[in-house]
């Protein structure tokens, strides 16, 4: 979700004399160095635990069906069969792709835990579009369209994330000028609670394609995915750098510069010194005259490079001057659009011994950017969070999604901080969400839903207006409420 070729190539490029040393980087990235989790492990003879990309979400359920390709032919029989299991004992069911969600989600308390890996692609060049099973990673579909000269017109900023996920959390990515991944959707297919099977689109059955875009998977389970697919081009970059408070300006002038610009992103300073008051801007526009692009890439010992400078963050300004100064420095190169995809979010490595990466999102009015920036300066330096990275998107308004996080045109914040695995380190978190949320409700902005469950009830209704009509819709179709997480635990289940 943070991570960028074009800067770990900067990294490689320009930083040896940084990295000559690179002793003291391992050894501060070893210090840190922690076992990846384990989705799903057996505890005991009677309790199976799953977590999430949160590592603070180890929670038990009645039990965790992974999907593999051969079950393709046996996959709706089955997935019949457990939720008519689950109803019958009263067990509540939960649909995962790769759990990169970090409050639940996609977990089911003593339920029925199903994890979809099974990609079925079909590619429509003629109509530029593609289909897909819910359980595709992206970077599967990166490889299937390569080849054929298309891209996905949307997905997310990383590659090992599922498909199916990216609908159900309506997320977010840089190509430009668009919305929430929802403004690809063409149609998907639907299991209700019943075992039925609809499809929605935007004229049939159109409240639920609304609501189970961005909908946690609360209203059924997304089966497969029609959707849009762009030209794969080569495209080149410019960077500027500004003072923070023009970003937000800024960005919205590149989206609106009429097709000039394809993907775009932003970084901000992190410093003590210079905390948040200075903005990187990188755009990527058509490189005239390139013919056919090459086949796409992912990053080696570039993303190792990478992945070191940015491990060696926690707890050293030093190294977050120097990181800082190396994108500053950043030679805008040229890629593919595929390439620029595809790269996995394990490119950041583990989190440290103790530690675990927790991320925010924040979505805030262009012209109310500055006022975004002076909040975080007011609350983040004495939360007792460490702040690794910030990358900033623009976003289209979303028309689409029932719970719709941007309304209007918005500057999308992702912030990845550095947490102690511990209920202090948790508690503190708390607190720092919770006043984040109040400053980015104060001027017209949202937060995003797949993260830790830090927000209050209340909050969560001032940012989503829609949730009362989804919840009626919630209940219309799923009148058992067979489908429930975390998040429905945490937030809804008393509604």
């Amino acid at each position: 979700m943070v991570g960028s070729l074009p800067i770990m190539r900067a990294i490689l490029a320009q930083s040896q004399a940084l990295l000559l040393n690179r002793r003291e980087v391992m050894a501060g990235a070893a210090a840190t160095a922690m076992v990846l989790p384990t989705l799903a492990q057996t505890a005991t003879a009677a309790e199976t635990l799953v977590d999430d990309a949160s590592h603070m979400n180890q929670t038990p359920v009645f039990s965790h069906w992974i999907t593999k390709p051969p079950d393709r032919d046996i996959l709706i029989d089955r997935l019949r069969r457990e939720l008519k299991d689950a109803k019958a004992a009263r067990r509540p069911v939960a649909i995962a792709g790769a759990r990169h969600s970090m409050g639940g989600q996609s977990i089911p308390k003593d339920g029925h835990a199903i994890q979809l890996n099974i990609p079925d692609l079909e590619i429509d060049r003629a109509g530029n579009r593609y289909h897909t099973g819910a359980g595709a990673r992206w970077d599967q579909v990166v490889a299937a369209l390569d080849p054929v000269g298309l891209s996905p017109l949307i997905m997310q900023s990383n590659d090992d994330f599922a498909v199916g996920s990216t609908l159900c959390v309506n997320a977010h990515g840089w190509p430009i000028p668009h919305g929430p991944f929802g403004d690809s959707v063409r149609s998907f297919r639907l299991m209700l609670a019943d075992g039925e099977i609809i499809t929605c689109s935007p004229t049939e059955n159109a409240e639920l394609f609304q609501a189970a875009i961005g909908g946690y998977g609360l209203l059924g389970i997304v089966l497969d995915l029609e959707l849009d697919a762009a030209e794969n081009t080569l495209l080149e970059a410019q960077a500027q750098v500004m003072p923070a408070e023009q970003f937000g300006a800024a960005l919205q002038a590149a989206a609106r510069s009429g097709g000039k610009v394809d993907m775009a992103y932003g970084r901000l300073s992190l410093s003590r010194e210079n905390f948040l008051r200075e903005a990187l801007l990188v755009t990527y526009g058509r490189k005239p005259g390139a013919g056919t692009p090459p086949a796409a890439t992912v990053g080696g010992f570039i993303s190792n490079v990478s992945r070191h400078v940015f491990r060696a963050q926690i707890g050293s300004d030093f190294w977050k001057r120097q990181r800082w100064t190396i994108e500053r420095r950043f030679k805008p190169g040229t890629d593919t659009r595929n390439t620029l995809l595809n790269e996995p979010v394990s490119s950041l490595g583990p989190a440290g011994q103790g530690r675990t990466d927790i991320l925010h999102e924040y979505f805030v009015p262009p012209a109310r950017f500055a006022d975004f920036m002076a909040a975080c300066r007011r609350h983040i330096p004495g939360s007792g969070q460490d702040l690794l990275n910030v990358t900033l998107r623009y976003l289209a308004p979303d028309r689409r999604s029932l719970l719709a996080y941007a309304p209007d045109e918005r500057v999308a914040a992702v912030m990845l901080f550095s947490q102690t695995r511990d209920a202090d380190g948790d508690a503190a978190m708390a607190r720092m969400t919770r006043a984040l949320i109040d400053e980015v409700l104060a001027i017209g902005g949202c937060y995003y839903l797949p993260y830790r469950l830090h927000a209050t009830a209340e909050q969560m209704h001032r940012a989503y207006p829609g949730l009362d009509r989804f919840l009626a819709l919630k209940r219309q179709h799923d009148p058992g409420l067979l489908f429930r997480n975390r998040l429905w635990d945490h937030y809804l289940a008393a509604t």
